[in-house]
């Protein structure tokens, strides 16, 4: 015999035949078919609905949208000691010098100096924000923020 697709077969033991139920006792699943006892689920169609097991405890813990949380970026921090070390005395700090001198990332948008450390050489600012400490640091070495 030739194998073709209408030749084949399963290999015999491979593949089970199913359990008729409700045929009988003699037949080994009368009397409640394998449903268990009486009651809904022994009924077609009868079935228990969702279960929250544990569920409810869990949605109380959950916090329910609180507060708010801003998408818009907020400025990357730069230190004023860090900026002593880094820019010659007068030179300009922008957005765009503090990328080129990888104080900040590349996709950075803003920037804003802190008043954290200490300032010597007159720098001016152009397009970068600064607490009013670091201002003042900065006004008082002879730079100016604009």
């Amino acid at each position: 015999m030739t194998l073709s697709p209408h030749t084949i077969k399963a290999a015999v033991g491979s593949r089970r035949s199913t359990k008729k139920r409700g045929r009988g006792n003699a037949a080994g699943h009368g009397n409640y078919s394998g449903r268990g006892g009486k009651g809904q689920t022994a009924r077609s169609g009868g079935q228990r609905g969702l279960r929250l097991k544990g569920f409810k405890a869990l949605m109380q813990a959950t916090p329910k949208l609180r507060g708010f949380t801003s998408r818009a970026t907020k400025p990357t921090e730069i230190y004023l000691d860090e900026l002593n070390k880094k820019f010659d005395d007068g030179a300009e700090v922008s957005v765009a010098t503090l990328q080129a001198k990888k104080i900040i990332s590349s996709n950075a948008k803003a920037a804003k100096v802190l008043n954290t450390g200490e300032i010597t050489k007159k720098l001016n600012f152009v397009g970068i924000a600064a607490t009013a400490g670091a201002k003042a640091k900065i006004e008082k070495a002879g730079g100016s923020v604009k």
